[in-house]
């Protein structure tokens, strides 16, 4: 039931640093609090849709 096979190209191995306005951070990390996601989750999810939508295949 729980045994996910991992797919070494999902595997989360680098890390983004940033830095942004201390308030929306708090802002953005209750909002995703109220829609029982994460913060790490939407942000990849982000990343994954702009790639999408910007590589120039």
């Amino acid at each position: 039931m729980g045994n996910k096979k991992k797919n070494p190209e999902n595997k989360k191995d680098g890390q983004l640093v940033i830095r942004i306005n201390k308030q929306e951070r708090d802002e953005f990390i209750q909002l995703c609090e109220d829609i029982d996601t994460s913060a790490a989750r939407e942000l990849r999810r982000f990343i994954k849709s702009f790639i999408a939508k910007n590589k120039g295949d």
